[in-house]
């Protein structure tokens, strides 16, 4: 069997309380293999670990966190961490990660005490933070998400799930939706995509399907999901940079959100949530050659050949190259456009 994944096992636990997270301790101790009982007995141990001694106690008052997290957002938005600005000493511009992931651990402290909603708003605060460093230069780091070691989707994944065991099913499903149009990201949140923290991202997409256990569920999200693209005031809403243009805006919302349109696509077909379906293929929030796609995808679901077709040839003039799109056309039996190559 394989084991859960750090967000798996966050999942699993919430909604444990103090002393049903003793038991399942004492029974992993118990019952375990010497190594583990080792392991655990040093874990207990009041004087254990000089290393965390050193560092910074977390914060146990959720009201002073989200202080504390507000200031230090506001600070790297103000570029603070950047030039010589007095309310940021020389030394804490260059250990702004520290404080970075010190915070990170406070909000999720936060996130399990009483009054999660501050919690939710401290680790909301930190992850758009992460989410605008891809763009903007805020700290002295080539690539501050990876350079910090967060991986955004387990911290989301955390958020979102005692979210829902806190707040209820539908308040989730209002946050999250919203949440994901704003935080997704097809190629994770460092600015190349690559190294240690990159490959351990998620799409959320994913980490929001399986918290959908049911067709209820997917209804209940995707109505959520709709409303939240109706609320965008303009195409520059969300992570998108507002110096990109509308369409350039639309089209790369519907990049992002690619894989999450599949979802939907494949869990609501040929039910009653056919109806969001269409209202997501002629969505204004939405544009660019992924959105064609998803159209001529739901042409072809619904048996309507031609319709796909002249969808999908829409696609291919602007990514000849897709190899998606490129799958799809062999399936429906369109020739790739004549100077398509495989990307």
């Amino acid at each position: 069997m394989e084991r859960m994944s750090r967000e798996q096992f966050f999942v699993a636990t919430t909604g444990l309380d103090r002393e049903q997270l003793r038991q399942v301790l004492w029974r992993a101790y118990w019952r375990g293999p010497a190594p583990v009982r080792a392991r655990i007995e040093t874990e207990l141990r009041p004087d254990n670990g000089s290393r965390r001694a050193q560092d910074p106690p977390a914060a146990s008052d959720p009201g002073a966190v989200a202080a504390q997290v507000e200031d230090f957002v506001a600070l790297a938005r103000g570029g603070a961490y950047l030039a010589g600005d007095r309310r940021v000493s020389p030394k804490e511009r260059t250990r702004w990660r520290f404080t970075f992931r010190r915070l990170i651990a406070d909000a999720r402290q936060s996130l399990q005490a009483d009054e999660t909603a501050v919690g939710v708003s401290a680790m909301t605060e930190l992850i758009d933070l992460a989410c605008e460093t891809r763009d903007v230069d805020y700290f002295r780091s080539d690539d501050p998400v990876e350079a910090a070691g967060l991986v955004v989707s387990e911290e989301v994944a955390m958020l979102w799930a005692r979210a829902r065991a806190a707040s209820g099913f539908p308040a989730f499903a209002q946050l999250a939706a919203t949440q994901l149009i704003r935080w997704e990201s097809p190629y994770g949140w460092t600015r190349r995509g690559g190294g240690r923290t990159a490959h351990k991202e998620r799409l959320l997409a994913d980490v929001v399907a399986g918290m959908l256990p049911a067709l209820d569920a997917w209804l209940t999200f995707a109505a959520n999901y709709l409303d939240a693209l109706d609320a965008l005031d303009d195409a520059h809403t969300g992570s998108v940079p507002a110096w990109r243009s509308a369409d350039r805006a639309r089209g790369d919302r519907s990049a992002s959100l690619a894989r999450w349109h599949h979802l939907l696509l494949d869990r609501l077909i040929d039910t009653e949530g056919d109806v969001l379906l269409d209202r997501v293929a002629s969505h204004p929030a939405l544009g660019g050659p992924e959105l064609a796609f998803f159209q001529a995808q739901l042409a072809h679901r619904r048996a309507d050949t031609d319709l796909a077709r002249q969808l999908l040839r829409d696609a291919l003039r602007t990514q000849p190259g897709n190899r998606t799109f490129l799958a799809l056309a062999h399936e429906i039996r369109e020739p790739p456009p004549s100077n398509g190559a495989s990307s």
